[in-house]
């Protein structure tokens, strides 16, 4: 039997919402769609799964072709399945969110999809329910980030402790306090101390860390409590 008699299709598309940080700001990658309907408007990168491909393989996939990424940081959010969401046909939509580091992948984006960076507060209209998708995606992003050290992976190799919580503040849209968001950060023992200096935003200067990634995979599970009052900020 090489269908099941009676049923109908349904196309299953994966959706990649990409965030990336600049060293000063949260941002999201957009294409422009080059399919009718809403052929030329903003839309996160996506596609069809393929009959041989697993959901993690097309993905994969879909994060290459634009960016030219493999092995980045990118976890499943969750299906959007809506009867209406497609205008076209009936499709499923499986979404992933990935985390890069803008100025380490910035040259390899795909001028063929007119790619672009926005920045989270400045988003133009996008297609179907692809807002929808983005915000959940940094609703989950905001929880994982209380919870895990994951954004790390929004980091160049050595970064200084400004520079990370400009990311966390930009995350969670708030300001921290320096000293006690120094304090925690170093209590992690996840950071290495470099003995260079990033002296192009102040006299003094902040030391460079680098990530100890041994522990960091040892203690991915470890990371409670270091945002401040997470309930609140996670809204």
């Amino acid at each position: 039997m090489s269908r099941y008699p009676g049923e109908s299709r349904i196309l299953v598309a994966v959706d990649c919402i990409i965030f990336g940080f600049d060293g000063n700001n949260i941002k999201l990658l957009l294409v422009q769609r080059g399919l009718k309907p809403e052929r030329g408007k903003w839309s996160l990168m996506g596609g069809f799964l393929q009959p041989t491909e697993s959901l993690e393989q097309a993905a994969n996939r879909i994060l290459k072709k634009l960016t030219g990424l493999e092995g980045v940081y990118m976890e499943q959010l969750r299906a959007f399945g809506d009867p209406q969401r497609d205008p076209v046909e009936r499709t499923i939509s499986i979404a992933y969110f990935a985390l890069v580091d803008i100025h380490q992948y910035e040259e390899q984006l795909s001028h063929e999809y007119n790619a672009e960076w926005f920045l989270l507060d400045e988003t133009p209209d996008l297609i179907f329910d692809h807002k929808k998708m983005m915000e959940d995606a940094k609703r989950q992003l905001r929880y994982k980030a209380a919870l895990h050290p994951i954004l790390f992976e929004l980091l160049p190799a050595k970064f200084t402790i400004p520079q990370l919580q400009i990311l966390y503040e930009g995350i969670y849209d708030t300001t921290f306090d320096n000293r006690n968001f120094s304090r925690k950060v170093l209590s992690t023992e996840l950071l290495i101390k470099q003995k260079e200096k990033d002296k192009a935003n102040s006299k003094k200067g902040a030391f460079y860390y680098k990530l100890d990634k041994r522990k960091y995979k040892a203690n991915f599970q470890a990371f409670l409590n270091f945002i401040p009052n997470p309930d609140k900020l996670l809204l």
